[in-house]
């Protein structure tokens, strides 16, 4: 049985932005901080971050090692394949995660999280679920917001009146 399902998240921020944070491996760094509850280590075990570089991923107790198998830089899309442990081991024969952002305007974007699925037993379907994907998209959009605003410079009150100050 073969199968998809998708999440997406207004971000409030621009999809290049967005983009600077999913398109390399700075998400897979700030999983374990950002949700804890859901990743306790994020290793790359092979590559530079990009296409063929390979994570191994632990939620505790158990892991699993994912593949990027496409980045593309120019319609912010990236796409990685479980190879090893997690989902296979659950009894799916493939299991693919594809984040898009989606610019909408300049200050928004869209982040649309989907799962492909090929499982041999039809019930397995009913076990895949974007909620995992919401919260990390959630946390990582809360974390940018906030870094965004933490490095605005703050504004110095502005003399208003006419008089010239000595």
């Amino acid at each position: 049985m073969k199968g998809s399902v998708c999440h997406e998240l207004e971000t409030g921020l621009p999809a290049a932005e967005v983009w600077e944070v999913y398109g390399g491996f700075l998400v897979a760094q700030l999983l374990p901080q950002l949700v804890p509850e859901v990743f306790s280590k994020v290793e790359l075990v092979e590559g530079d971050g990009g296409v063929g570089s390979v994570l191994h991923v632990v939620f505790a107790p158990e892991f699993m090692k994912e593949k990027f198998i496409k980045i593309d830089n120019e319609n912010y899309i990236k796409e990685a394949e479980v190879i090893e442990g997690g989902f296979l081991d659950q009894g799916f024969k493939k299991y693919v995660v594809r984040i898009e952002i989606i610019g909408k305007t300049d200050n928004s974007s869209v982040l649309r999280s989907t799962i492909e699925f090929e499982a041999e037993d039809a019930s397995k379907a009913s076990s895949v679920s974007t909620g995992g994907l919401a919260a990390i998209a959630e946390a990582v959009t809360k974390y940018m917001r906030e870094q965004r605003s933490s490095a605005e410079p703050e504004q110095v009150p502005r003399q208003t009146s006419d008089e010239e100050t000595f």
